[in-house]
């Protein structure tokens, strides 16, 4: 009698999934991307005090192609959005985003035609991370939070599908979408 008949229904499927999440939370590697001020923040998380090399997190890499984490600390300006979603679209699936600070979450105090009013209108944003600038204890918290919820995700979830109706759902929340069609 083999393990297949010992085991209750879907353990394999379980185990596999628990491994799998296991070795990519285990296993994330950032990418470089410090647009302002809370890049300092960042890079202070990469020092002895802060030590985020005890996740294995220590070396941010230069190219979006050996990374999975993208971590956008600071305000997105207009001009520099097409290069932050390019280096989304180079980076390996899965990936994962944090959005570091009040003006990469929401645009701060940077109300104007110049600056992205949230990053989350480019790529798809996992945390959110809030402050000005946001401690690097706080970048710590956030990244083991994020490391929870890469360890828990199922196999087999398409993020980009996900995120594309979660796109669509909240274009149709918005009430000007919602006027145009009543008004074609």
């Amino acid at each position: 009698m083999g393990i297949e008949e010992k085991a209750p229904a879907g353990f394999m499927l379980g185990s596999v999934e628990k491994i799998v999440g296991l070795a990519r939370k285990s296993s994330m590697w950032p990418v470089t991307m410090g647009l302002a001020c809370c890049a300092i923040e960042m890079m202070a998380t990469g020092t002895p005090r802060f030590d985020i090399s005890r996740f294995g997190m220590e070396v941010f890499r230069a190219s979006p192609r050996h990374a999975d984490l993208m971590i956008v600390s600071g305000r997105v300006s207009q001009k520099m959005a097409p290069i932050v979603r390019n280096v989304y679209d180079q980076m390996p699936e899965p990936k994962w985003v944090i959005s570091m600070g009040v003006c990469a979450s929401s645009g701060g105090m940077f109300n104007n035609y110049a600056i992205v009013q949230g990053v989350d209108h480019i790529v798809p944003v996992d945390i959110y991370l809030p402050g000005c600038p946001p401690r690097p204890e706080m970048l710590l918290n956030a990244i083991l939070a994020l490391h929870e919820q890469v360890r828990n995700s199922p196999l087999g979830v398409n993020r980009v599908e996900a995120a594309r109706k979660a796109e669509e759902a909240a274009l149709a929340a918005t009430p000007t979408h919602r006027m145009k069609g009543l008004l074609a």
